[in-house]
């Protein structure tokens, strides 16, 4: 996904009103800057809630879509991220009455796959390095899962997005007092299970063949 990445890192230049401006304005293309410049971020935000990973997809989608469609009701008050951070939570909390509904009705378990995500090029590493940080994020991501939704969504966007305090509180409709707090609560929660100088940046991934999908499936929908 090079020549992507270079194509992503050149558009990075734009500010993001001038191209909401642009995208109102019928050039709807450019959707697709936004879309792989905040994949990553509403990935971690809706992995906060949901486990599966076609789940996680589907939301992800169609919180562009959604985004997309009220694009005029965004208000420059606060970041399109945050914005469409509030839109993937809400289409993640969705799946999951849809979800709670659907076991209510049927008498079966609902076959969630835990599985870890694709992982950054290790081509560089031998095979016994590749293997220890392998095991090294999966062990990671399984602590990070082990907390509840309340606590892993603030851990996310603060460690690995690494998004302020008061932005996370205008995200979640919290106070940044509740947000310390949650954060505190959380560090605790995985102190056992975590290493102390764990390198986060690339937890929870969301590129590579799956950024390019998700963007192709948005753009042809729109």
């Amino acid at each position: 996904m090079n020549t992507i990445q270079n194509k992503e890192h050149t558009d990075q230049r734009i500010e993001e009103h001038e191209l909401i401006k642009k995208i109102l304005g019928g050039e709807k293309e450019l959707y697709e800057i936004l879309i792989r410049r905040y994949n990553q971020k509403l990935y971690r935000a809706i992995r906060s809630y949901l486990i599966n990973e076609a789940d996680i997809e589907d939301s992800m989608q169609n919180s562009y879509i959604n985004a997309y469609t009220h694009l005029q009701q965004f208000r420059h008050d606060a970041s399109f991220s945050t914005w469409l951070i509030r839109i993937g939570i809400n289409e993640a909390l969705a799946k999951l009455k849809e979800k709670k509904k659907f076991l209510t009705h049927v008498d079966t378990s609902y076959p969630d796959t835990v599985k870890t995500v694709d992982i950054t090029d290790y081509k560089q590493l031998n095979p016994q390095e590749q293997m220890i940080r392998q095991e090294s994020k999966y062990l990671l991501e399984t602590a990070i899962d082990s907390l509840q939704s309340k606590y892993k969504i603030v851990y996310i966007l603060k460690e690995l997005e690494e998004m302020s305090l008061q932005e996370i509180a205008d995200t979640l409709k919290l106070t940044v007092s509740n947000v310390k707090v949650r954060l505190h609560r959380s560090k605790e929660m995985l102190k056992s299970k975590l290493l102390e100088n764990s390198n986060t940046n690339n937890v929870f991934e969301f590129g590579n063949s799956r950024c390019d999908r998700l963007t192709a499936a948005v753009m042809h929908k729109i």
